[in-house]
């Protein structure tokens, strides 16, 4: 489900949530979401794509009201997951701020405009992709 040993998770005594903090292994798309709702992201989902595709294990997939939100989110993933020691390999679109694309090489972030989200609709796109529950707060 997501959540590679060596690369997707984070070790125990990470600064998450109090929900987080009792797991032993925290994956770091779970840092990513958390990140995203610190900025007010609407419309968070997470993708499992195992068995689906071979070049990432999920998309983490959220929406910013305006470019300056799209932004700060993407800045405040960004900065969680280099608390955790996590860089990105790629970042496309963050000047526009109509789809932001971040990739961690396990999972990749897309953050989206309304407008964009209804257009590119990776949701449909990628139907055969199990929708992981986010875990509460």
């Amino acid at each position: 489900m997501c959540i590679l040993p060596h690369y997707s998770t984070i070790r125990s005594g990470a600064i998450l949530s109090r929900a987080d903090r009792n797991q032993p292994d925290t994956p770091l798309w779970l840092v990513a979401v958390r990140a995203a709702e610190s900025k007010k992201a609407a419309e968070i989902k997470v993708l499992d794509l195992t068995g689906v595709t071979s070049f990432t294990d999920c998309f983490v997939v959220c929406t910013g009201a305006n470019a300056r939100q799209i932004q700060a989110i993407t800045e405040e993933i960004g900065l969680k997951l280099k608390e955790h020691g996590e860089f990105p390999i790629s970042m496309e679109g963050y000047n526009q701020a109509e789809w932001v694309l971040v990739d961690y090489g396990d999972f990749l972030v897309h953050i989206f405009s309304p407008r964009s989200r209804a257009y590119y609709d990776l949701e449909r796109l990628w139907r055969n992709a199990r929708n992981v529950e986010i875990p509460a707060a």
